[in-house]
């Protein structure tokens, strides 16, 4: 049987952003309190019996949402395509994260991110391994 143990860290930052063609209030800018939550798997533990630091986790999370915190996330690189959706800061999230921990190398991985921006309104992004 293979093992895997899921960690999760969660943050939050505040932003303001507008749904372009979006037909209602959305269209208009307003802001949200965004919740994220990203979640790391691994298979191998360190000789403490950890799969990745906590405190390693929550900086990568704190470095990218901190990129978006008390921002208008249209002036962004990322979504100046797109939207900044709650599916694209997922999307967007994910692989800043799981870029910064493959840079690591600790063999670990983002399974997913959760992103919520109001209390039950979320959305959770992934890809297949």
């Amino acid at each position: 049987m293979k093992r895997i143990y899921e960690l999760s860290v969660r943050g939050e930052f505040c932003a303001a952003h507008r749904l372009d063609g979006y037909p209602g209030d959305c269209s208009k800018i307003h802001g949200h309190n965004w919740e994220v939550t990203a979640f790391v798997e691994c298979v191998d533990l360190d000789g403490l019996g950890m799969g990745v630091d906590f405190r390693e986790l929550k900086g990568l999370l704190r470095q990218a949402i901190g990129e978006m915190d008390h921002v208008f996330l249209n002036d962004l690189a990322p979504f100046a395509d797109q939207n900044p959706t709650a599916e694209n800061i997922a999307r967007h999230l994910y692989q800043v994260i799981g870029a910064r921990l493959r840079e690591k190398a600790s063999g670990a991985r983002v399974s997913r991110v959760r992103v919520a921006e109001t209390p039950g309104a979320e959305v959770t992004y992934r890809e297949e391994p």
